[in-house]
């Protein structure tokens, strides 16, 4: 499964799984990119007791712990070539043996492996092996960004608000139209993930039932994209709306540009500090 991070390859893997015979199962899941190089072996294949220095037990690896289950390898393009060469002895005999072991273990595995990498590009650069990703690639499958599927974007929030309610016993939130647009048409770059966050974000501090465009500036103050907020709500503003729309946006970019001085930003703009000061309270910007 390859995409960028945030896309729902963990969730792709997990349906799978629960869509196959193997559901009464084990779904172990593993972040390669989580995990120490010195650690990974024995996370992945356990080790015996006195194996080494703080060994003092057996322990079972994540390939016994999904027998007859599904193993998802998160970000494997992570993993260093040596653990690579093991991976793909197992897929091949479906056998291995703990560290510091000797006895073969037999494991019946399914294998799902994720990447946010270009493995063709990382095997022409010698940082991943060209047979196991054969291996492994018996059927890809692509999860595109959600800049590049915007359709889905009100249906997961429509979801994720559900979700959220049902979680905090409390009845879901709605989005105003407005709200709506903006979340439609800003890029996303932490995808699925990104937005989950935000709307969890929204449904806890937003007091009213509807979470309204003012509800989001905070959170486009943060990621310093304004313009993703404001761009495409004017649309549906009036004259006088597009107005207020315009200054605050406005004023709000100076104050970023200056670090939120409030005297620097007056000057640059060409007002008397104490107009500035009005103004603010009046957008009800808070400069804390």
């Amino acid at each position: 499964i390859t995409g960028e991070n945030g896309t729902g390859k963990e969730v792709v893997a997990r349906n799978v799984h629960l869509s196959s015979k193997r559901v009464d199962r084990p779904f172990v899941a593993v972040n390669c990119a989580a995990i120490p190089e010195e650690l990974i072996e024995s996370e992945l294949f356990g080790y015996q007791k006195g194996a080494f220095t703080s060994a003092y037990a057996d322990k079972i690896g994540k390939f016994e712990l999904a027998h007859k289950g599904t193993l998802f390898l998160d970000e494997i393009g992570d993993m260093s070539l040596k653990t690579q060469a093991k991976i793909l002895r197992i897929l091949q005999e479906q056998k291995f043996e703990r560290v510091g072991g000797t006895e073969l273990v037999s494991v019946d595995v399914r294998v799902i492996a994720a990447t946010n990498k270009d493995l063709q590009q990382e095997i022409k650069d010698g940082h991943f092996r060209e047979d196991l990703f054969y291996r492994l690639n018996v059927i890809p499958l692509h999860m595109p960004p959600l800049r590049e599927r915007k359709e889905d974007i009100l249906l997961l929030c429509d979801h994720f608000l559900d979700q959220m309610a049902q979680e905090l016993g409390d009845v879901a939130k709605s989005l105003s139209e407005d709200a709506k647009q903006v979340l439609r048409e800003y890029k996303w770059p932490g995808n699925v993930r990104e937005l989950r966050n935000l709307l969890e974000r929204l449904t806890i501090l937003t007091q009213k039932d509807v979470i309204e465009l003012a509800d989001l500036e905070e959170y486009f103050l943060e990621k310093n994209d304004l313009k993703s907020i404001y761009s495409n709500a004017e649309r549906t503003l009036s004259l006088k709306e597009a107005r207020k729309f315009f200054e605050k946006t406005f004023i709000l970019e100076k104050l970023q540009e200056n670090d939120w001085n409030i005297s620097k930003t007056a000057e640059i703009i060409g007002i008397e500090r104490s107009n500035l000061h009005r103004k603010l309270r009046a957008f009800n910007i808070d400069l804390k």
